[in-house]
């Protein structure tokens, strides 16, 4: 590992990955971004080509991803370890993001990738309609609502035992921190749980309305 370089810790390779979309977003040129200004500060716009950027390489105990990138706008160069044993654990249980509570992405960053992610699923949605038996477009529907309830599942981990809202010092990104201070209500106990329902619920009635049709 070269000197100087950054390590953080993420949980899973899906969370490492996710980490160095946001870190892109916010790096990338305006006339780069995604129409949707909102999916691009979430870091949901278009696929980044990782290969161009990152080293992916097996230890003992952990993966280490090596970014350094993009080619335009500010540079980044940094490098996520993440454990086999949390990788694994979040395959065992089922848990997109893994384990425990992020250290690398703040709850207001999580609540706008849930927000972004519910948009595109709205979007993917229209797109199924017009051909509503395109398994691939159904599956991306379903996903789309998934990555989102998912998102603000991870937002809500930082509620402590008992509280009625997300603490300010739990916030340490600057868009993370203004997402708070824009909607506080967003980061209340009832607002999170709020917020859960309606992406579940709007997950089980697209599939309760399409997936017989898709599956025949």
């Amino acid at each position: 590992m070269a000197r100087g370089v950054p390590i953080l810790r993420a949980r899973t390779l899906v969370e490492a990955y996710l980490y160095i979309n946001l870190t892109v977003a916010a790096a990338t040129e305006p006339t780069d971004q995604p129409e949707d200004e909102n999916e691009a500060v979430a870091g949901v716009g278009p696929a980044l080509d990782y290969d161009r950027w990152t080293t992916l390489t097996e230890g003992p105990e952990a993966w280490t991803l090596l970014f350094d990138g993009p080619d335009t706008g500010e540079r980044h160069r940094f490098a996520l370890f993440v454990p086999y044993e949390t990788e694994y654990a979040s395959r065992r249980e089922n848990l997109r993001f893994g384990p425990g509570r992020s250290e690398i992405i703040d709850p207001g960053q999580w609540q706008l990738l849930g927000a972004g992610y519910a948009r595109r699923a709205l979007r993917d949605d229209l797109f199924f309609a017009e051909t509503p038996t395109d398994p691939e477009r159904f599956h991306d529907v379903v996903v789309g609502w998934e990555f989102a309830r998912d998102a603000v599942v991870e937002a809500a981990k930082f509620l402590a035992e008992g509280a009625d809202e997300v603490p300010e010092e739990a916030f340490w990104t600057e868009v993370g921190a203004a997402t708070r201070r824009d909607e506080p209500e967003r980061f209340t106990r009832d607002g999170l749980e709020s917020d859960i329902a309606l992406y579940q619920r709007n997950l089980d009635d697209f599939i309760a309305l399409y997936g017989e049709g898709v599956h025949q």
